[in-house]
């Protein structure tokens, strides 16, 4: 099988809009810049939408202490374009991203599950790739045809393909496991957050 380019996935979006295809993104013409020029911006946005599971990473990262009014502070590694909730076990602790950085109350090295910035069209599972095409259909449509009808048509292609890939990302993740076999003796569940476990001290 061929290797995926995003000249593929322009002409998948050129596709949906019934528009003759390109033979690559630096061309001169009209459907080749419109594709160049928002090929990266989409296909980081569709990314950053949703906790793709082929996109998810995780690494251990060690914080350094500030002065501050969160203690400690993380960096984001450098691939990172969406940061998933910051957990101590399988509680999640209060935390905000500020530019690079997670600042956090709870210091302590920390395993930490962000979505990556996955660049090769070839490392996208099929239903991503068809979900990138229709996002850049709709981006395009209106410039490229000036028909609303084109528009309205890649947006529904859009929805379409989101709704399968979600259905798909679901499928992929795996089932609950109960935190605690201790809870599950008393039949209940542990509804407290995460001052409430470690005192609103930390």
């Amino acid at each position: 099988m061929a290797a995926l380019t995003p000249t593929d996935i322009a002409n998948m979006a050129l596709g949906i809009l019934t528009e003759a295809p390109i033979d690559n993104l630096n061309e001169d013409s009209k459907a080749a810049r419109l594709c160049n020029l928002h090929f990266e911006t989409t296909r980081e946005a569709a990314l950053q939408k949703h906790a793709w599971v082929f996109a998810v990473k995780r690494v251990e990262v060690d914080p350094a202490e500030t002065s501050g009014a969160w203690r400690w502070v993380y960096e984001m590694p450098a691939d990172a374009l969406r940061i998933l909730p910051v957990m101590d076990g399988d509680i999640e602790i209060d935390w905000t991203r500020e530019g690079s950085q997670v600042l956090t109350h709870c210091g302590g090295t920390r395993v930490m599950r962000y979505v990556a910035n996955i660049i090769d069209p070839n490392d996208w599972p099929a239903v991503f790739t068809e979900v990138l095409a229709a996002a850049l259909a709709v981006k395009i449509a209106h410039p490229l045809t000036g028909k609303s009808n084109m528009v309205q048509m890649a947006k529904d292609a859009y929805s379409d393909a989101v709704r399968e890939a979600l259905r798909v990302n679901a499928i992929e993740k795996k089932g609950h496991c109960p935190r605690s076999s201790w809870i599950e003796a008393r039949g209940g569940t542990y509804r407290g957050n995460a001052r409430a476990r470690h005192g609103a001290g930390w």
